[in-house]
């Protein structure tokens, strides 16, 4: 039955099948795909095609809240730390518009996966020359170390603040967290899901009681929705809005959500593959918005722990699970905070995991044992962690944090572009192409991104920091 799935998913829009069972190669891409990528796990879940809504919806729920992952990254949480402490609840707006901005990208996702049955990494292999295509794949590479450095330090920081262990021996241990992709692959991809919402809301409840703690002013929190223009006028704060913004709309998210929808059994018809597109994208806007709300959470608490106590320089994550039982009182709250942070960590280790198999497998066709592959991308985000660590000491682990989500930030028009250039595309997209006001939202977050990121770099290479 899977392989009988693979093929019918192999190809695009037209929906013309070829003698051998084959549909027909679309006249917009450069070669016909092979073994997809994650093809252990491909057309694996299956769905409901008739019945009540809810009942099929319910099949669809899963991938995007493996997406939804990115807003709680350890990274995520330094920023958001720092953010919230340096300027109280004005980044609020940050989040919010990262939020709407992830939205409109995963969606484009979803579209991708389904109508056109490949991730973005095969459709930029596909689509573009070897020239354009090599130095994709490095950046989605980068991308992907980049998040594995916050979650090799965000996990260790977690262990040492609950059980006492040194940073540096953390650091070494989170190697192990293989095995446990591993034990829960064994079980089907399912498993893997139901890991990641069990994790989501375990860090739901730790963060709804901190803020219960914390009792911030939540008029000041609804103010902080709206957008500043000192966001653009403060260096230093813009710094953080592109890490926030970098932690939420992840290059790496945008490869892993178009490859995770192919884990689901569908029809080959052009109305099957419009309704899984639809409840795909229902399943994404439903994780992120529940994510925001977590997201916001972090730099809720603090906004209304530190910087209302005038404690305006938390950056490290150790610092704030430190101020949190004297500020709010309770020896409760750095507890559920050390305890939210390593289900951060092993949630993070999944996604990337994965979202690297679909890279590395995707552009270069290369295939590796997955125990081998998350070793490979662990070490070399272990390296860099346990040198700060050991040279610099535990205090330049947040501002290391910070710069690996900054990095994701400037590698984001590298994945984005791609993604709305192909979706658009109705040679290469067919019936499933983007509509023209979806494609015209995704161009102006590409803008904004890119206008941001030039700004760093302007303000960077002018002396601003």
């Amino acid at each position: 039955m899977q392989m009988d799935a693979q093929n019918r998913n192999f190809g695009s829009e037209s929906g013309a099948a070829t003698a051998s069972g084959f549909t027909a190669r679309p006249t917009g891409w450069r070669a016909q795909r092979s073994t997809p990528s994650l093809a252990e796990a491909f057309a694996s879940v299956q769905t409901a095609p008739k019945g009540p809504f809810w009942r099929k919806l319910l099949a669809f729920l899963g991938p995007g809240y493996l997406v939804a992952v990115g807003y709680m990254d350890p990274g995520n949480w330094a920023t958001s730390l720092a953010g919230g402490s340096k300027f109280g609840y004005a980044l609020l707006s940050v989040a919010l518009l990262s939020n709407l901005m992830a939205i409109v990208l995963q969606s484009l996702c979803t579209r991708l996966g389904v109508g056109a049955g490949r991730d973005l990494a095969q459709a930029c292999r596909d689509s573009f020359p070897r020239w354009m295509s090599l130095p994709l794949w490095l950046s989605a590479e980068l991308a992907i170390t980049a998040t594995d450095l916050a979650e090799v330090i965000g996990t260790a920081i977690g262990l040492n603040l609950l059980f006492h262990i040194p940073l540096s021996v953390g650091v070494i241990l989170t190697a192990a967290d293989v095995f446990l992709i591993l034990a829960l692959q064994a079980f089907g991809f399912r498993w893997i899901e139901a890991f990641v919402v069990a994790m989501l809301g375990v860090i739901a409840a730790c963060f709804a009681i901190q803020i219960a703690l914390a009792d911030p002013d939540w008029g000041a929190v609804i103010r902080g929705f709206v957008p500043s223009q000192d966001i653009f006028a403060n260096h230093e704060m813009l710094y953080l809005a592109l890490g926030i913004l970098g932690a939420t709309v992840m290059p790496h998210n945008l490869y892993l959500h178009s490859g995770l929808v192919q884990t689901r059994f569908i029809g080959e018809s052009g109305p099957e593959k419009r309704e899984a597109i639809r409840l795909a994208t229902i399943d994404s806007s439903i994780a992120l918005c529940l994510a925001f709300v977590i997201n916001a959470s972090i730099l809720i608490l603090a906004a209304a722990a530190f910087h209302r106590a005038g404690q305006t320089e938390v950056a490290e994550l150790g610092q704030a699970h430190a101020f949190l039982a004297p500020l709010l009182g309770s020896t409760l709250a750095p507890t559920l905070f050390a305890v939210a942070l390593i289900c951060c960590g092993l949630n993070s280790t999944i996604t990337a995991t994965l979202s690297g198999q679909i890279v590395m497998e995707g552009f270069l066709n290369l295939r590796i044992a997955p125990w081998l592959r998350r070793l490979m991308t662990r070490m070399i985000a272990i390296v860099p962690a346990v040198v700060v660590t050991i040279l610099a000491g535990e205090q330049a682990t947040g501002r290391l944090l910070i710069l690996s989500q900054v990095v994701l930030s400037l590698q984001l028009p590298l994945a984005v572009v791609p993604l709305v250039m192909v979706t658009s595309s109705r040679r290469k997209m067919g019936a499933f192409v983007a509509p023209r006001w979806l494609s015209a939202l995704a161009i102006a977050t590409a803008a904004v991104i890119i206008a941001l990121n030039v700004k760093l770099v302007s303000d960077f290479w002018a002396g601003g920091f």
